[in-house]
């Protein structure tokens, strides 16, 4: 659905999105993130045909955004994060009025009642927008968005000034459209991108700095040597005897007692890190067996998308080491596919 090849934008000297490569197929939700300033607006703006760019090209199911940029927009959705909505007009009028503006061939008003229930307008589809609350008014530019049908949809923001009932609906909606269509979301909230995204890109100062699944980007970024571990404590409840018996495993680096399970009475949490990638698993479950002290969880400490996006934009060397390598195995799986 889009090839975005080698793109550049400049104000004056200043390169505000640097040589940046990408592809999106037909559906999926790709996460859009970055520091303030990072050039993510800019490239969606670029992406979108609101802006162009100084060098490279933007390829949008097949109709490249500059040689034919009537043939890219029909196939693009756009919801800027300040949703470009006419304040006195009510909300179906609006809608209306942009299903005319972007030529589209399908029957009007079965086609924006749809949308409308889509994104839940149809209690104040007949309101003046700007006596809409923010939330809704927010709802108003993402139906703008879905006219059309268009394959590729860039929601810069979505959920800017939605409730918290509001937040899951639209996020549950973006997930139904992911599957359907092509999706750029960007949000400065994490956990949101977290909660929705298949596949997450990274820019920094302009320059593309990762592409990867959540997953991927975690645990380049993270340690793979990390266990966190749940142990019932009962009959003692001594954690000290469970570190000291820790720390007697080959191949152990550190064992740290994290405190009480919230969830498990009588449970300690902990985390352990092994030396060079060793796995100390099987070990671990022997040791605590011979004891009589059930392992309640365990499992790789894997971090969290805001622990990774800091580590990555920061400049950490050997997550973007990782990095490098995870993507450069990825492109070689790919090449033998």
């Amino acid at each position: 659905m889009l090839t975005v090849q080698n793109v550049t934008k400049t104000y004056g000297s200043r390169k505000a999105v640097d040589d940046i490569s990408f592809t999106l197929g037909d559906h999926g939700i790709l996460g859009f993130l970055g520091p303030n300033g990072a050039g993510k607006s800019t490239t969606m703006n670029i992406i979108a045909g609101y802006t162009s760019s100084a060098s490279g090209t933007v390829t949008v199911n097949g109709h490249e955004i500059l040689d034919d940029p009537i043939g890219a927009k029909k196939n693009v959705g756009y919801l800027p994060e300040r949703p470009p909505l006419y304040p006195d007009m009510t909300a179906r009028a609006y809608l209306s009025f942009m299903f005319d503006l972007k030529k589209i061939g399908l029957p009007k008003k079965a086609h924006v009642e749809e949308i409308c229930g889509a994104v839940g307008l149809g209690p104040v589809q007949d309101r003046i927008i700007k006596n809409l609350s923010k939330g809704y008014q927010q709802r108003v530019g993402l139906a703008q968005a879905m006219l059309g049908n268009p394959g590729l949809l860039i929601l810069d923001e979505p959920t800017v000034g939605l409730d918290p009932v509001q937040i899951l609906e639209i996020r549950s909606l973006i997930r139904e459209l992911g599957k359907k269509s092509a999706v750029i979301f960007s949000s400065h909230i994490l956990q949101e991108v977290q909660a929705v995204a298949d596949r997450i890109i990274v820019i920094n100062k302009g320059v593309l700095i990762a592409d990867d699944t959540l997953e991927n980007l975690s645990h380049a970024a993270g340690n793979d040597n990390r266990l966190l571990l749940t142990v019932d404590g009962s009959p003692d409840g001594d954690a000290e005897s469970l570190l000291q018996l820790f720390r007697t495993i080959p191949g152990l680096k550190s064992a740290e007692l994290l405190g009480n399970n919230a969830e498990e009475a009588a449970a300690f949490d902990f985390t352990l890190e092994s030396e060079g990638g060793q796995d100390i698993r099987r070990e671990l479950f022997r040791r605590l067996a011979e004891k009589g002290r059930p392992i309640l969880s365990l499992r790789k400490s894997g971090m969290s998308l805001e622990d990774a996006f800091i580590r990555i934009t920061a400049g950490d060397n050997a997550a973007l080491s990782a990095l490098a390598g995870a993507n450069a195995e990825s492109g070689e799986k790919e090449g033998d596919e």
